[in-house]
């Protein structure tokens, strides 16, 4: 209760000074497109972003010229005051523009484009009359940057600022590194700008970059004490000048080096090096850390890693857009049949995500962990205590499958056995309420055959979730011959209902995911029977850019589900398959099947793969034994209609395995290779090991 009354405190309308609602929708009272400003009558100006023609706040070209116009105004007409804050719903700012990024092709351009908002951001930074800046929502990058051009800055609570360029490749470009850095604590604004992580108004005020928090009840209070100089302000203290300091710099930036290498390889994500250089060198010096840090981001913008990393993000954006495809479709209720790893794990994120979610099983003990499993992931999400007894009132233990008649979707989550999961449907069909989705969390049966015996098999889905729930934002979302179109629809809906990005595929063996992961797995297997170490295997593969390698991955997922599926795959297609060696069979027999049971590959120790530190080099050509069978079986999945198109395929294999990201998805980096040159290369590997390296025809088609 208490929370729901905080919660409502909180999302008072907001103050907006001399404007009525009325004057933010009707342009005869603005001259601006993306901008209003009125004068109170205590010549107080207010000024408010509202990017027209979009429910969200960013950057633009466009938005910063205003700017511009709107302070040669105020120069001309020099207020007591000025108030900013932001007409959207949710947001003050969620940053730049990422769309005008693409158009940039050369350095020149972009330091171009950045001059003209530096100007602009240095412009409202000295202004000489006391500036404000209301901050509710999100407040991430070019937003957080223009905020610290103010003089003050204050936050309503449920606030979250953050610097997250670093996730596109880049560094903040609009001052931010230099206001930051000499505002708070340097250390502090640099492990916000290398991680990318937001942090919430609270920790915001501990480090000085907000000068107050606010309920929007007692704003103009705030207010009126910041314009007229009664507010204390964040100063840069003594610490802060000292870390700013040469020799304080250098010893900083070689730890930050130490730290940032162990979590990304600069020779494939620059940004972290690039932002470190940039304060090492210019740190002391705010003018002029401001000026070099045009020509880092220009470089950064235009290299290979952040054009893929942007690339990502709109793909991102378009597996959101197919999730909203349906928005008419309303999900309250989940009925999951299956409490194992992946059942409770699904039905405990739909929980999370506020479903009303029956589980069903016949082991009292496997909902019971779900259940305990749940808890965890809600201490994980630092929800609070009524949060998060809020998320287990909606899991519901239903041992009798009582759910299964009122839920909008049901989720059959029972083990890889096409007779298990023939005998659930044939229970819970006669209980299904009309116009309910019926999915199968199947990893690659092909629902042609699971809908077989089904009253309505035209509303069989496959929805299928990959491990570990809680982390992988990927959901295959399979159709079958004969689906009820209108149910498909509500199936992609469904994913996003639950935050989650959909990949549309047809039902084929494996799918997408497991069809192109599979090859790359089985391939370190026959290495492994070479005698090869998995440490240099998995190294070689690290090295690439994959999160981690095939041999430690095997583990992870466990060799008893990679070992089902490859022989899945080899019953199934007519493509020649890496032989499986007699070893890792006997190791699933024995039950040593990686992490889950503390021995596979490797042993397992409080969740982490043992691994030699010193072992030699995978050979040459490691790599492409590893990365072209996955290569090839995506262009067979992409020719044979799988997947509808290359986007789709680099989206599902980066945000479904971790392919790479800066390398922007397989068949990008095929592309950029040259389909022929993957062809060549394939070739030569069939000459070597057999025809399971044999190209798909598509490489030489080009499958444009």
């Amino acid at each position: 209760m208490a929370g729901h009354i905080l919660q409502t405190l909180y999302q008072q309308e907001r103050q907006l000074g001399p404007f009525g609602r009325g004057d933010l929708v009707d342009p005869d009272v603005n001259p601006w497109q993306h901008w209003h400003l009125r004068t109170n009558d205590q010549g107080i100006a207010w000024l408010v972003l509202d990017r027209a023609d979009t429910g969200t706040n960013s950057l633009s070209q466009a938005v910063l010229e205003e700017l511009g116009q709107i302070l040669d105004q105020l120069l001309l007409n020099k207020p007591r005051g000025l108030v900013l804050r932001s007409a959207k719903d949710n947001h003050f700012c969620v940053g730049a523009d990422i769309r005008e990024f693409r158009a940039l092709e050369t350095t020149e351009s972009v330091e171009q484009k950045l001059h003209a908002a530096h100007a602009v951001a240095d412009r409202l930074a000295s202004l000489h009359f006391p500036t404000v800046a209301v901050i509710h929502g999100n407040c991430f990058g070019g937003g957080l940057e223009l905020a610290l051009c103010c003089r003050y800055r204050l936050a309503v609570p449920g606030a979250s600022l953050g610097f997250p360029e670093v996730q596109l490749g880049l560094h903040p470009g609009l001052g931010g590194t230099a206001r930051a850095t000499h505002l708070i604590d340097p250390v502090a604004a640099m492990t916000m700008m290398l991680t990318g992580k937001p942090v919430p108004a609270t920790k915001a005020k501990k480090l000085g970059l907000v000068d107050a928090l606010v309920p929007e009840r007692h704003l103009a209070n705030a207010l009126d004490a910041a314009l007229k100089g009664k507010l204390p302000r964040q100063q840069p203290g003594l610490k802060a000048r000292l870390l700013n300091s040469a020799p304080a710099r250098q010893l900083a930036a070689k730890k930050m080096r130490e730290q940032a290498a162990q979590k990304a390889a600069p020779d494939h994500y620059p940004a972290p090096e690039a932002l470190i250089e940039l304060w090492e060198r210019h740190g002391g010096d705010s003018a002029a850390m401001r000026r070099a840090e045009v020509s880092s981001f220009a470089r950064l913008l235009t290299g290979h890693t952040a054009q893929n990393l942007i690339r990502l993000f709109f793909l991102r954006e378009t597996m959101k857009g197919i999730a909203k495809a349906q928005p008419d479709f309303h999900c309250k209720r989940v009925h999951v049949v299956g409490a194992g790893a992946m059942g409770g794990d699904i039905a405990g994120w739909c929980a999370l995500q506020g479903m009303t979610v029956t589980l069903s099983d016949q082991k009292p003990e496997s909902i019971a962990r779900a259940v305990k499993n749940t808890a965890a992931l809600c201490d994980h999400k630092h929800l609070g205590p009524a949060e998060k007894r809020r998320v287990l009132d909606r899991l519901i233990p239903d041992l009798n499958n009582l759910g299964v008649r009122t839920a909008d979707v049901v989720i059959e989550a029972v083990p890889e056995d096409i007779a298990i999961k023939h005998k659930v449907y044939r229970a819970i069909e006669p209980k299904l309420k009309p116009g309910v989705i019926l999915a199968t969390n199947t990893s690659s049966i092909p629902l042609d055959r699971l809908k077989e015996g089904l009253q309505n098999p035209e509303r069989l889905v496959g929805l299928h979730f990959f491990n570990p729930v809680a982390r992988m934002q990927l959901v295959e979302v399979v159709s079958q011959r004969g689906i009820n179109e209108d149910t498909y629809q509500k199936a992609l809906a469904f994913t996003g209902k639950i935050s989650r990005l959909p990949a549309p595929v047809t039902s084929a063996p494996g799918f997408l995911v497991n069809r192109a992961l599979t090859p790359y797995l089985l391939e370190a297997m026959v290495m492994l029977d070479e005698g090869i170490a998995p440490e240099s295997i998995d190294r070689a593969a690290e090295e690439f850019g994959m999160p981690v390698g095939p041999v430690e991955l095997a583990d992870q997922v466990g060799l008893d589900i990679c070992l089902g599926v490859a022989d899945m795959l080899r019953k199934q297609l007519s493509t020649e398959m890496a032989p499986i060696p007699a070893w890792l069979r006997q190791k699933v027999e024995e039950g040593n099947v990686g992490k889950k049971s503390g021995q596979g590959l490797y042993v397992w120790q409080d969740g982490k793969a043992q691994k030699k530190k010193e072992v030699p080099k995978a050979p040459d050509g490691t790599i492409n034994r590893l990365i072209l069978p996955m290569l090839n079986a995506c262009m067979s999945c992409l020719r044979l209609g799988v997947v509808p198109d290359e986007d789709i395929l680099d989206g599902a294999m980066v945000f479904g395995t971790g392919f790479a990201p800066f390398r922007g998805g397989p068949m990008h980096y095929a592309r950029r290779n040259g389909f022929a040159e993957i062809a060549i290369r394939l070739d030569v590997l069939e000459q070597q090991y057999g025809a399971r390296f044999r190209p798909d025809p598509g490489w030489r088609k080009g499958h444009e």
